[in-house]
């Protein structure tokens, strides 16, 4: 997820993602058979100036290779490991969409639920074309709601001043102050990234849920999948270099190391656009699980919702400026882009992110049950040609 500025009762869980589900799920995880990518992955380090990369490659739910190397920081020897967390940005989106759709499920949503039905008590006063903009909308980027603005950041601003909410209601704070704003297109009509998009549709999802998305999502997604490195926030704890720090690029093109703290990442208020960290084999254990498209449990939701949530919903227009981690061609699904690449026959589902100081990608065949994760601490032009390098070259010789 990229930004203009760096700033400073419960519904009962759907049978089909239960507990038991979860217990018969094996994810993928290294094994003897595992192929290491170390070679493999170094040469990018030195070629472009990445701290530290890892990698991951699945099919049919088993972890063909996976690989880390480099250092947690910046011009120190703390080496990273397979089991560091690492920021995955925009892919959080994909969770997202996934979360809405294990209500839509359970028909306490429907794709064409509007924002000014689920949140009808801020209906009054709300611009008629935001309070008509439907669920699918919002996840397809497609609700009219602008690319980051201006009076996005400003209001991220400001939500860091706001004294005593907690995360939901930090968030119905940030849907009421944004209401009155005016759509840059007509509901359906045009792609526009928009980070305010899913944080509003995150808002519907703690409203029908009654708790934060971060409860709903480790409830509803990480608990299932056992994805028990995934967090939210920067990916290393306050005073520690337990995990790879991200990295601001400076004018003089010298790195920063980013230690824990308001700085590190986005606000927390947006997180359904993208907060989550996990590490590198969680990373690759997610992207299997949507690859496999129902092949596999846990049965989160049902393998043709999981095929809804990869089809394409909009094209995307070309977009060779669009920062790292923002779609820039293709189409646009429900929390995934849609793309064609030439070193692949057909097209593959992706999503990228990054929050200016992290880099992560997934890829998708999901005709062959096959993913491939890679992620780096450090954001920026280089890092962004790095993944998709490393994403060729894992693809020829996986895929």
């Amino acid at each position: 997820m990229h930004r203009r500025l760096l700033l400073g009762t419960a519904l009962a869980m759907p049978a089909l993602a239960a507990a038991g589900a979860s217990r018969a799920w094996s994810k993928a995880k290294p094994t003897p058979e595992a192929v290491s990518l170390t070679d493999m992955l170094r040469p990018y380090l030195g070629s472009h100036g990445l701290p530290a990369l890892a990698a991951g490659v699945v099919r049919g739910g088993a972890m063909l290779a996976v690989g880390a190397v480099g250092s947690r920081r910046t011009g120190s020897e703390i080496g990273v490991t397979v089991k560091d967390r690492f920021h995955i940005g925009s892919d959080t989106k994909a969770m997202t969409s996934l979360l809405a759709a294990t209500f839509v499920e359970q028909d306490v949503l429907r794709w064409t639920s509007t924002v000014g039905e689920v949140l009808a008590d801020m209906a009054d006063g709300m611009n008629p074309e935001l309070r008509n903009v439907t669920l699918t909308q919002l996840l397809s980027h497609t609700s009219g709601i602008p690319s980051d603005n201006d009076a996005f950041g400003d209001l991220l601003v400001r939500s860091l001043a706001q004294d005593g909410l907690i995360l939901d209601e930090l968030r119905a704070w940030l849907v009421r102050e944004w209401r009155t704003q005016p759509l840059a297109a007509p509901p359906g009509t045009k792609f526009a990234y928009s980070n305010m998009g899913y944080t509003l549709a995150g808002a519907m999802l703690e409203r029908v849920g009654r708790k934060s998305w971060e409860e709903l999502i480790v409830e509803r997604v990480f608990t299932p999948l056992r994805l028990r490195s995934a967090g939210f926030g920067p990916q290393s704890s306050l005073g520690r270099v337990d995990a790879p720090l991200g990295h601001r690029i400076l004018t003089d093109g010298s790195l920063k190391p980013m230690l824990a703290g308001p700085a590190a990442d986005n606000p927390p208020v947006i997180g359904p656009a993208g907060t989550v960290h996990l590490s590198i084999l969680d990373f690759a254990a997610w992207a299997g699980w949507n690859a496999g498209e129902g092949r596999r449990p846990p049965r989160i939701v049902r393998p043709e919702t999981l095929r809804k949530l990869h089809t394409k919903v909009i094209d995307v227009p070309a977009g060779p400026d669009a920062p790292p981690g923002t779609p820039s061609r293709g189409g646009y699904a429900l929390g995934w882009g849609v793309v064609s690449v030439p070193w692949a026959e057909e097209r593959l589902v992706t999503h990228a992110g990054s929050n200016t100081m992290n880099l992560a990608m997934a890829w998708l065949q999901p005709s062959r049950d096959f993913a491939m994760v890679m992620a780096t601490n450090v954001g920026g032009a280089k890092a962004d040609a790095a993944l998709k390098a490393l994403a060729e070259a894992l693809y020829r010789r996986f895929g």
